[in-house]
């Protein structure tokens, strides 16, 4: 169950860590995102928050920094 609650927050932080124009973006983007998700899954697991938030922020902020623009890339929104 621990490993299946670890995986969500995962995937949430390489999906989002995409998001901004530029690399600078994408790397605080992902580094905000990624504390938030690790303290929330360290909390949850009985962890450190703290330590969660530090680790979660460094690897959003890698993710973030090492994406393209292009990587994540949904075209065109619909307009209705």
């Amino acid at each position: 169950m621990k490993i299946i609650g670890l995986s969500i927050p995962l995937i949430a932080v390489i999906a989002l860590s995409a998001c901004g124009a530029t690399q600078s973006e994408r790397a605080v983007s992902g580094g905000a995102i990624g504390a938030g998700v690790g303290a929330v899954g360290s909390t949850v697991v009985g962890g450190s928050t703290l330590g969660g938030a530090v680790v979660g922020g460094a690897v959003g902020a890698a993710t973030g920094a090492l994406t393209d623009r292009s990587d994540i890339d949904l075209g065109k929104v619909p307009t209705f």
